[in-house]
């Protein structure tokens, strides 16, 4: 193991057992994650219920500790490899970033996207981290075998706000160049907004430069989601809340007050002016996916 400056971070490499994940109710069939925990330390993420729920830290303790999944890209090429795997799709990052920091020294998930184009496998991409780019030759590779397409998280172009919010992330004007590079490179990209932080990135002007921003860099497409609250996440961004912007502390507590996600009332309505946003940008796909509280990320199983 090893430990990054100025931020101690562990990192502990230890083989898997497993590659794949079966996931239920979502936009694909099985999820990757070649590192578990993430150094980008959102405020608002959702993995942190993960955490609390395996009565693991999900404080700001959550991140100082990576698993490097060293074996992972041979077991997923023998679990490809099986006759009875049917080339079902494969999210890469849904419960960690595949473009944290750590992917730089290890190559994990460039590792992963060589066998997936070797299985001619469709697979889909979530990440905020530039370093993706670097991966370009192989992605195109994959994407003349295969449905590939890459989500860059991009809620908000509000400096203030991903300061706060997004502690050790790129800049998201560098994940926009990042977005660009892959549509030029004729991949499939789009920029999921999300989570939108009521009265903190939900107003007009703020959505619009994010959909604009994204039309500019040839997004093929953009989805948004508005900011959900399971326990382990609710109490560590309340409590961060409470320190960037007090006087929202009461209204979250009523908004949130017996559940994690936000009804129709509160949700369609910033649905409904991404779409229309879109559809005055000309995004090139104008279709808005949003995850429905009965499809959210917790009901991923994370790998093991």
């Amino acid at each position: 193991m090893f430990y990054d400056e100025p931020v101690r971070v562990e990192y502990r490499e230890e083989p898997c057992r497993s590659a794949l994940n079966r996931v239920k109710g979502m936009r694909f069939d099985w999820s990757l994650n070649p590192y578990m925990g993430c150094v980008h330390r959102c405020t608002f993420c959702y993995v942190r219920a993960f955490e609390a729920r395996a009565d693991r830290p999900f404080d700001d303790r959550y991140g100082a500790s990576i698993r490097v999944k060293t074996n992972v890209a041979q077991v997923l090429r023998k679990e490809l490899a099986r006759p009875r795997w049917a080339r079902e799709s494969v999210a890469i990052g849904a419960a960690t970033d595949p473009y944290q920091p750590a992917e730089g020294r290890y190559k994990l998930t460039r590792a992963c996207l060589e066998v997936l184009g070797d299985a001619s496998n469709p697979f889909s991409i979530i990440t905020r981290g530039p370093m993706i780019v670097r991966d370009l030759d192989l992605l195109a590779r994959a994407a003349e075998r295969a449905n590939v397409s890459v989500t860059f998280s991009i809620p908000t172009l509000d400096e203030d706000v991903w300061r706060k919010t997004e502690p050790s992330t790129a800049h998201p004007r560098q994940r926009l160049k990042a977005v660009k590079a892959l549509t030029d490179a004729g991949i499939r990209a789009e920029v999921g907004m999300a989570p939108i932080l009521p009265g903190i990135s939900d107003r007009p002007e703020q959505l619009a430069e994010v959909v604009r921003s994204a039309r500019e860099a040839g997004a093929t497409g953009v989805w948004t989601n508005l900011l959900f609250l399971r326990p382990g996440t609710r109490e560590h961004f309340l409590e961060h809340l409470a320190q960037d912007w007090p006087e929202l502390v009461p209204h979250y507590e009523e908004l949130y007050r017996g559940r994690a996600y936000l009804g129709s009332a509160e949700a369609k309505p910033v649905r409904r002016q991404v779409s229309a946003l879109a559809r005055e940008h000309g995004v090139a796909d104008r279709r808005i996916r949003p995850l429905e509280p009965e499809t959210q990320p917790e009901q991923l199983v994370l790998a093991v």
